[in-house]
């Protein structure tokens, strides 16, 4: 099971909310996007779900996530196996400066793989560049094109099996051909793993994901069926987001 349960979190820097009283359900293999303005706290929300905020000095939080049924707030809870289980994908790429395959091996000598041929074949078709790169696996990732590098990002995720991938703003680097593709390349992905995705690009929201929620001053305003959210809001406030006449 790869859902994530969010119940009444809150989530502080110092004396500064940054999320208040955030409850919902990220469903196993769909697409969730969390769409919302700048500094609304849709990004702080995605990196409590690998507990990536904990490198952040005077962050404190409370409420509950459940994964697996189990709270990833608990004491003892394995920080090393959540982000095994629950991957990022950063906002632009960042290949490792070194090759094409080192970028893949690295995720497999998490797994402490000694045999990595098949899985890095395996990987790189799940992305898509297989065919483009075999020949070249020892070549420099750094220059490989903008959308090659992100898709090598995921490919190198891939490699340590999560069941929960997070993208935040994966695209927004990308042309629009670029993103086009990555969107294809997410929607094959769902149907085995569960992508939670923050974005500016409210088309992009509506083209790609199952649910959909806004974040407000580090609220959630609203979360429904993305269908529901951008034809049949029940908020005002989402209703004049979407539309252009907040935020």
């Amino acid at each position: 099971m790869s859902e994530i349960i969010v119940k009444n979190l809150n989530l502080y820097y110092g004396n500064f909310q940054a999320l208040t009283n955030v409850s919902c359900l990220f469903e196993e293999k769909k697409i969730t996007a969390i769409i919302g303005p700048s500094g609304c706290g849709k990004s702080t929300l995605l990196k409590t779900f690998n507990r990536m905020n904990d490198l952040i000095e005077s962050v404190r939080f409370d409420g509950r996530i459940l994964i697996d049924g189990n709270n990833i707030f608990d004491d003892g809870y394995d920080l090393v196996d959540l982000r095994k289980k629950v991957g990022m994908v950063f906002q632009r790429p960042n290949p490792f400066p070194l090759s094409i395959i080192s970028n893949i091996t690295f995720g497999l000598k998490i797994r402490r793989l000694k045999r990595y041929d098949d899985v890095v074949e395996e990987c790189l078709k799940a992305v898509s560049l297989w065919d483009d790169l075999k020949d070249e696996l020892t070549g420099p990732a750094l220059q490989l094109s903008l959308e090659q590098q992100q898709r090598l990002c995921i490919a190198r995720l891939l490699a340590v099996k999560p069941e929960i991938i997070l993208m935040d703003e994966p695209c927004s680097a990308l042309d629009p051909i670029a993103t086009a593709r990555i969107e294809e390349l997410m929607l094959e992905l769902k149907k085995k793993y569960t992508i939670i995705i923050v974005t500016h690009n409210m088309q992009q929201a509506s083209r790609i994901s199952d649910f959909c929620g806004l974040m407000w001053l580090g609220k959630l305003v609203e979360f429904d069926a993305t269908e529901k959210i951008f034809t049949n809001p029940k908020e005002k406030l989402t209703q004049d987001y979407i539309t252009g006449r907040a935020g």
